[in-house]
C-alpha cells in the first residue's frame, strides 16, 4: 500500500503481481467485504515450506481449493484481516494475540485502535495478565506524545463512549517506550506488572455512615486496595462480574440481598449502599382462585419486566405492543366502545396495574367498571399528504408513549377519522399484560362484542373460569420442591458452559447500554422453496422450525467464528386448557444451544436440533427469569443474558379481526425497537416463508443485514439439496459475493519471468551498465562490473568444492559490500544462501547450522573462532577466490524452481523455522514491487534490514533493476537521527522499515526536513497505528506504502498506498499474481467483515 491521502488511515494494501490473497472464515468459505477472517496467500510467491518441519508444512501449506492448478497451494499466514470495498486489505493482528477474559473472547485490536484515537496517545498495547491465579484482567500499556500526560481515569472515560465494560482495561500504565526485541517487534514478556497508580479512580472522599463502610472494606479487600472512596465505581477500580459474585455473596452472608443487576445498576459506593435494600419474591399461594382482596403476585414473566422497567425506562418502552388498523365503510363509534369495554371487564389483567408494596411488585385489579378510555381525532379538515403524515406521527408518538406501571390501564387506544368512511384504529398494550396469543383472542371477541352491540345483544363468549392473576399464583405454587429442582438442574446441565455472549463482527462498537434502537431487512422464502424445506424436514424427522434453527446456527457460527451457538426462541406457554382463551402474558423463552461444530453433515445437525428441542420443549415450564436465576450469567446493561440472538417461527393461533360493513387492514409502521442484537422472524404464508431480520441498528449497518439475510437463504437451499454434506462445505456467500471474495479481489495476474534465474537478470544489468553503482557502503562501492566479477569467481570456487543446486551455504558476515559478494555468489553457484547473523548467541548459531546442513560456510576472518564449524570454509575477506574464473558460471541442471535462500523465522513461538524459497518466488516479488514502486532509473535503495529478516530480499532485488544498494552499517541502525543523516549524505530514494522506526524517523526528519525527503517508504513487519497513519496522510513529499507479508510467502503479499481514501489503517489489495483468502476453521471463505 502506498501511502497518500487515498489511504488516511493504515492498510496493507493489495496484492503484489503474481499474488492472490483470500480472507477466510473458520470453514474455508470466503468472507464478505468487511468481515474478518484469516488471512490466505497464494500464487508465486508461496514457498515450498518448512525445512526438515513435514508437519508444520502441511498445517500451513494447504491445498489451494480456489486454484484449477491441482498443485496449487496456499500459506495460513494465521493472521487476522477484512477486505475493503475497493479491495484493500485491514490487517487486525495475529489469531495467537485474542484474548479470552471471563468467557468473553475479546480481539485487542480493537481496544488498542480505539485507544490510539484518544488525544495524546502515541502507542498503545492491549494484553491479558493473571497476576494472581484465577484473576485474569485487560491490561493496557501506552506511550504519550509530549508533552501530553495520560490518566486511567481519563482514558477509561473515553473508552466508554465506545466499547462494552469487558473491552475496557482494568489498568493503564504508562510508558516512556514499549519494551521490543533485538529485531525490532513488542516484546510482550517484558510489559512490567501494573501498580495500583494505574486503576482508573476518582477524587477520593471518605465513606459515610456504616453500610458505606462496611462496603468499603469489602471492595478494599476483594481488590487489594488501601482505601475506597464513596464515589469510586467498582468496576473501574478493576473489579469484574467474578469479583461482583464474590462481593454480593459476602454481602449476603452479612445478611443483605443484593442482585447482581442491582451492582451494574449502581455501581459506586454511595449508589450502592442506597439501593441494598434487594428484592425477593412474592409469597405464594396454595389455591387455584385468590382471594382478590389479598395482594397478588405476579408472575415470574411479569415480574422480570417489572424489575427492567425499574432498572432502565427504555427497556420498558421496548415491550409494547403497537397495532394499527385502518377501518373502510360505516363504522359506528358506540358499538366499537362498548365493544373495547367489554373486552375491559372480560379480561382482569386489561384492568391490571404493578404497584409496590413493602419494595415488592403487586398486581392491582380495577373494577370491571374500568371501561376502555379512546381518544377520538378528527382529521378530515387536513389535506391528504399532510393528513397522511399526521396519521403516520400519531401512530408513531401512540406506539413509543410510555406506560406507567403503577397506574394503568396498561392498554390505550386512539381513533383517527380520515373521512367520513375512513376510520384507523390505535391500539397499544404493554407486553407485561399480553402476548402474542392474546392479540388473536382480543381480535375474536372484539368482533363478537362489536356484532352483539349492532345487535343490542349479549355476545356468545365462554365464561372463563380463571384469570391471569390465579395463573400467577398457581405458578408461584407449582413450582416448586422436586418439580422445581428437576427442572432448574435440566437448564443447569444445559446451559451453564455455554458462551456468555456471542461475538458477531458488528459495525460499530457496542454500547454501553443497551438502547434497543432496531430496523428490519425483509425475508422471503417463495412457495416452491419452502416446499423443499418441508421435504427435507419430514425426511430428517424435524419441523421446520427446527431445520430453521440449524441453518441460523450455521450462519451465526459462520459469522462469529464460534462453534458454540445459544438462540431464544419464544413458546406459548399455555398448558393447561382453561388458560386457552385468556388475556396475559404467559409466553416463555426458550434458550436452545446447539454446536454445529461437533456435527460432520447436515443430517447430523438436524440430529443434534430436533433432539435438543424437544429435550427444551419438555422442560419449557421453568420460566425463563428462572432460567437465568440457576445459571447467574454475567450480567451486562449492553446485551441481554444467555443469549443475544432470537429465531421465532409464528404458529400460534390467529384471528383475523372482521367488523360489520368494514374492510380492515394493517396499517404498516416501521420497526423500530429490538431487544436483541439479531431476531430472525417468520410466518408461512399463502406466498411462502415471510418475515424479517430484525437488527440493533446501533450495531449493524443496514446493508450487512441484507447481506446476511441472503447467506441464510443460501444455507437453507443448500442443506435442502443433500443432507449427506458436510457442514464445512455448506456454500453461505452468495455468487456475487463468493466471486468478489476469491475471483475479483484476486485479480492480480500479471507476466513475470517464471523460467529465469536471479543470477541472469543481475547478469544482465552488469552487461547493460556495466560501471553503474551496485553497492555503497559509508566510503565503499562496487560497480555492477565488479560485484558481478567477484561474485563469479566465489561462484566457481563454490563449485569446486562440489556444491549443486539445491544445496544450502550458510552466509555469516558484517555488513560490508563482502556480504553482496556472498549472496551472489552463492546464487550463481546454484545454491541456497542461509543467512545468519553474527550477533546471534552461538547456541542459535549452531542450531541453524545443524538444522539448515549447509554444505559449505562463507564468513569472515574474524568470525572463523566463533562459529566452531567443520565445514568447508571461505574467507570472504581473503583473497581466497581471486585465483577463480571471473565468467558468468553456467550450472547444470539449474531451473526457476530451485531454492534461492533459507531464511529462518524469528522463533518468538517456538523454535525458528527455515523457509525455503525458490527463484521463482523471489523474481515474482520482484515483478510485483516494480510495478508498484515503478522506481525512476537509477534510484538509490537502502538496505536496512539485517539480511537475516526477509525485509532484506525486499531491497537487494532492486539491484535487477540496475538501481544502487545502500548498504546501512549495523551502528547506526538503531540511531535514527545517525540513520536519517545517512540516508540524506547518500541520497536515498526508497527505504523500508517498521512502524517502530519509521516513528522514530518522523522525529528525526521524514516529512519535515526541507534539505532531504525521500521518494518513497514501505512500511512492514507489523501492523501501523492510525495516529501514525493520519501523520503520514499530512505529508505530500514521499508516498507511504504500508506492506503486509509472512517469510512463507516471500516478503511481501499484499500492498496499500496511504491516502485518503483510507482513513484507517489497511494492508491493502494482493500484490500482482497473488491470491489472498480470508477463510475459517473450516477452510471455507469468510463473508466480508467476517475475522478469518
Amino acid at each position: 500500500c502506498v501511502v497518500d491521502h487515498t489511504q488516511p488511515l493504515p492498510t496493507i494494501g493489495k496484492p503484489l503481481a503474481n499474488t492472490r490473497v483470500y480472507i477466510l472464515d473458520a470453514q474455508g468459505q470466503p468472507v464478505p467485504i468487511g468481515v474478518t477472517g484469516e488471512l490466505h496467500i497464494g500464487g508465486a510467491g508461496v514457498a515450498r515450506g518448512y525445512l526438515h518441519r513435514p508437519d508444520l508444512t502441511a498445517d500451513r501449506f494447504i491445498a489451494d481449493p480456489f486454484s484449477a492448478d491441482p498443485a496449487a497451494r496456499l500459506y495460513k499466514t494465521g493472521d487476522l484481516a477484512r477486505w475493503q470495498p475497493d479491495g484493500s486489505i485491514d490487517y487486525l493482528g495475529r489469531n495467537d494475540f485474542q484474548i479470552k477474559v471471563r468467557g468473553f473472547r475479546i480481539e485487542a485490536g480493537e481496544i488498542e485502535s480505539r485507544l490510539l484515537r484518544c488525544p495524546g496517545v502515541q502507542e498503545a498495547v492491549v494484553i491479558a495478565r493473571e497476576d494472581s491465579p484465577g484473576d485474569t484482567r485487560l491490561v493496557a500499556y501506552l506511550c504519550a506524545t509530549p508533552p501530553a500526560t495520560l490518566t486511567p481515569a481519563s482514558l477509561r472515560q473515553q473508552l466508554a463512549a465506545s466499547l462494552a465494560d469487558y473491552m475496557i482495561p482494568s489498568a493503564f500504565v504508562m510508558l516512556d517506550t514499549l519494551p521490543l526485541t533485538p529485531n525490532g517487534k513488542l516484546d510482550r514478556q517484558a510489559l512490567p506488572a501494573p501498580d495500583q497508580a494505574a486503576f482508573a479512580t476518582r477524587d477520593y472522599e471518605a465513606p459515610q455512615g456504616d453500610i458505606e463502610s462496611t462496603l468499603a472494606a469489602l471492595w478494599q479487600d476483594l481488590l487489594g486496595l488501601d482505601r475506597v472512596g464513596r464515589h469510586d465505581r467498582f468496576f473501574a477500580l478493576g473489579g469484574h462480574s467474578l469479583l461482583a459474585v464474590q462481593l454480593l455473596n459476602r454481602l449476603d452472608k452479612a445478611g443483605i440481598s443484593v442482585p447482581l443487576a442491582t451492582l451494574f445498576a449502581h455501581p459506586t459506593l454511595c449508589d450502592l449502599a442506597a439501593a441494598i435494600s434487594g428484592l425477593t419474591h412474592a409469597a405464594q399461594s396454595t389455591l387455584p382462585v385468590v382471594d382478590r382482596t389479598q395482594p397478588l403476585p405476579l408472575s415470574f414473566a411479569q415480574q422480570r419486566l417489572w424489575f427492567l422497567a425499574q432498572l432502565d425506562p427504555a427497556a420498558s418502552q421496548a415491550y409494547h405492543l403497537p397495532a394499527a388498523l385502518r377501518l373502510s365503510g360505516r363504522l359506528d363509534r358506540l358499538a366499537l366502545t362498548a365493544a373495547l369495554d367489554g373486552l375491559m371487564a372480560r379480561h382482569e389483567s386489561l384492568r391490571t396495574r404493578f404497584t409496590s408494596l413493602d419494595g415488592q411488585p403487586a398486581q392491582q385489579i380495577s373494577p370491571d367498571t374500568l371501561g376502555f378510555s379512546l381518544a377520538c381525532h378528527d382529521l378530515r379538515e387536513l389535506d391528504a399528504s399532510a393528513r397522511a403524515l399526521r396519521v403516520s406521527e400519531m401512530a408513531e408518538q401512540e406506539a413509543r408513549a410510555p406506560f406507567d406501571l403503577t397506574q394503568g390501564p396498561l392498554i390505550r387506544g386512539q381513533l383517527l377519522q380520515l373521512d367520513d368512511d375512513t376510520h384507523v384504529l390505535l391500539l397499544t398494550q404493554h407486553h407485561i399484560i399480553s402476548d402474542g396469543w392474546s392479540i388473536g383472542i382480543l381480535a375474536r371477541e372484539l368482533a363478537a362484542l362489536y356484532q352483539a352491540a349492532l345487535d343490542g345483544s349479549e355476545a356468545n363468549l365462554p365464561p372463563l373460569p380463571v384469570q391471569y392473576a390465579d395463573y400467577a399464583v398457581w405458578q408461584r405454587q407449582w413450582l416448586q420442591g422436586e418439580t422445581l429442582d428437576n427442572l432448574r438442574d435440566y437448564w443447569r446441565h444445559q446451559l451453564e458452559s455455554a458462551p456468555a455472549l456471542l461475538t458477531l463482527p458488528t459495525d460499530r462498537p457496542r454500547p454501553a447500554v443497551q438502547r434497543y434502537a432496531g430496523d428490519q431487512v425483509p425475508f422471503h422464502l417463495d412457495t416452491g422453496q419452502l416446499h423443499r424445506l418441508h421435504t427435507l424436514s419430514q425426511q430428517q424427522g424435524t419441523t421446520l422450525f427446527m431445520t430453521l434453527l440449524a441453518a441460523w446456527s450455521v450462519v451465526l457460527s459462520r459469522l462469529s467464528g464460534q462453534d458454540d451457538i445459544v438462540i431464544g426462541t419464544p413458546v406459548a406457554n399455555r398448558p393447561r386448557q382453561e388458560l386457552e382463551g385468556m388475556v396475559g402474558f404467559f409466553v416463555n423463552t426458550l434458550a436452545l444451544r446447539t454446536e454445529p461444530g461437533r456435527c460432520h453433515s447436515v443430517a447430523e445437525l438436524l440430529d443434534q436440533v430436533r433432539e435438543r428441542a424437544l429435550d427444551a420443549y419438555a422442560h419449557q415450564a421453568l420460566p425463563f427469569e428462572q432460567v437465568v436465576e440457576v445459571l447467574q450469567p454475567v450480567r451486562n446493561l449492553s446485551y441481554s443474558p444467555l443469549f443475544q440472538v432470537m429465531l421465532s417461527l409464528n404458529n400460534t393461533p390467529t384471528q383475523a379481526l372482521t367488523l360489520p360493513d368494514l374492510e380492515l387492514s394493517v396499517v404498516e409502521r416501521p420497526l423500530n425497537r429490538t431487544h436483541f442484537d439479531l431476531s430472525l422472524s417468520l410466518i408461512e404464508t399463502e406466498n411462502g416463508l415471510d418475515g424479517g431480520l430484525i437488527y440493533a441498528t446501533d450495531l449493524f449497518e443496514r446493508d450487512t443485514i441484507i447481506r446476511v439475510v441472503g447467506y441464510v437463504e443460501n444455507i437453507l437451499m443448500a442443506m435442502a439439496d443433500d443432507v449427506m454434506q458436510p457442514l464445512n462445505s455448506l456454500p453461505m456467500l452468495p455468487e456475487a459475493e463468493r466471486q468478489q471474495v476469491l475471483v475479483d479481489f484476486n485479480a492480480t495476474e500479471a507476466d513475470f519471468p517464471r523460467e529465469t534465474l536471479i543470477q541472469q537478470q543481475f547478469e544482465a544489468q552488469a552487461e547493460q551498465a556495466p560501471e553503474a553503482i551496485a553497492v555503497l557502503f559509508e566510503d565503499q562501492h562496487l560497480t555492477y562490473r565488479e560485484l558481478n566479477r567477484r561474485a563469479n569467481q566465489l561462484a566457481h570456487h563454490l563449485l569446486s568444492l562440489g556444491v549443486k543446486p539445491d544445496d544450502r551455504v550458510a552466509l555469516c558476515v558484517e555488513r560490508s559490500p563482502e556480504m553482496m559478494v556472498g549472496l551472489l555468489g552463492i546464487l550463481k553457484a546454484g545454491a541456497a544462501y542461509v543467512p545468519m547473523d553474527p550477533a546471534y548467541p552461538a547456541e542459535r548459531l549452531a542450531y541453524m547450522l545443524d538444522d539448515a546442513a549447509p554444505v559449505a560456510l562463507l564468513t569472515q576472518s574474524a568470525r572463523v573462532a566463533s562459529l566452531s564449524s567443520t565445514l568447508p570454509t571461505v574467507l570472504l575477506d581473503t583473497p581466497d577466490s581471486t585465483d577463480y574464473p571471473d565468467s558468468n558460471p553456467v550450472v547444470q541442471g539449474l531451473n526457476a524452481t530451485h531454492l534461492a535462500y533459507v531464511i529462518y523465522t524469528s522463533g518468538s513461538t517456538g523454535k525458528p523455522k527455515g523457509v525455503m524459497v525458490a527463484h521463482r518466488n523471489v523474481l515474482h516479488l520482484a515483478t510485483g514491487l516494480k510495478t508498484l514502486l515503478a522506481l525512476e532509473h537509477p534510484s538509490r535503495i537502502a538496505l536496512n534490514a539485517s539480511i537475516v529478516f526477509d525485509a532484506s530480499v525486499k531491497n537487494w532485488i532492486q539491484l535487477l533493476s540496475g538501481h544502487t544498494l545502500v548498504l546501512v552499517p549495523d551502528a547506526i541502525r538503531a540511531d535514527a537521527h545517525q540513520l536519517w543523516r545517512y540516508f540524506n549524505r547518500h541520497a536515498v530514494n526508497l527505504f523500508d522499515c517498521t512502524p517502530v522506526q519509521l516513528q522514530w524517523l518522523l522525529d528525526a526528519g521524514l516529512g519535515t526536513d526541507p534539505a532531504y525527503q525521500p521518494a518513497q517508504v514501505l512500511i512492514g513487519g507489523e501492523a501501523i497505528s492510525p495516529e501514525v497513519w493520519s501523520r503520514l496522510l499530512a505529508l505530500s513529499d514521499t508516498r507511504f506504502i504500508n506492506v503486509y507479508g509472512p517469510t512463507e510467502c516471500t516478503v511481501d503479499a499484499t500492498a496499500c498506498v496511504v491516502d485518503h481514501t483510507q482513513p484507517l489503517p489497511t494492508i491493502g489489495k494482493p500484490l500482482a499474481n497473488t491470491r489472498v483468502y480470508i477463510l475459517d476453521a473450516q477452510g471455507q471463505p469468510v463473508p466480508i467483515g467476517v475475522t478469518g
